[in-house]
């Protein structure tokens, strides 16, 4: 059971200004460290992952990857004016490699048990974004980034897991066909 529709332009504009949200939010709150270990962009970035596998489960990983390309444009471009150009382009390169991987880890695992999926892809997509990010982001900076890069993956590996309550909750009508519109 692949996808039942194809993404309308509504549902298209409405994940597109999700995706950015999260990005952007996830952006300024990196910027404000918790404590030594931990920025608050940790607690809210892992959301872009439920944004993107509950599109892949219901549209597709071409959809998906379409979304995961508009909200990297739009989360650059506002990106820049409320973080700095570094934190800016770390979130930008790190956002769309993690997301095209977790798409792909999605797709390949789709037709196991309902939480694999999302699981494994996002504890994958999260390594891969916290590396990147953490290492362009803060490397060379003076700040405690290495500490912080491992306080931020612990707590996105912690949120991916609660993230399979709302997935789970979300797949009620992602398992039967919708009516197709002529």
């Amino acid at each position: 059971m692949r996808r039942f529709e194809t993404m309308r332009g509504y549902q298209f504009l409405v994940a597109v200004f999700c995706m950015g949200a999260v990005v952007v939010g996830s952006n300024i709150l990196v910027q404000v460290p918790l404590n030594d270990w931990l920025t608050w962009g940790g607690l809210s970035y892992p959301v872009a992952f439920l944004v993107t596998d509950v599109l892949n489960r219901r549209f597709g990983p071409a959809a998906a990857r379409r979304v995961a390309w508009f909200g990297f444009a739009a989360a650059l471009l506002v990106s820049v004016w409320v973080a700095s150009p570094r934190i800016a382009l770390a979130s930008g390169l790190a956002y769309i490699c993690a997301q095209l991987i977790d798409i792909q880890v999605f797709d390949r695992l789709r037709d196991q048990r309902w939480w694999r999926a999302p699981l494994i892809s996002g504890v994958i997509g999260a390594v891969a974004d916290t590396a990147i990010f953490f290492s362009v982001a803060f490397a060379a900076t003076g700040t405690p980034w290495l500490t912080w890069m491992l306080g931020d993956l612990g707590i996105k590996l912690a949120v991916n897991i609660s993230m399979l309550a709302p997935f789970r909750a979300l797949m009620w009508n992602l398992a039967r066909p919708v009516p197709q519109v002529r």
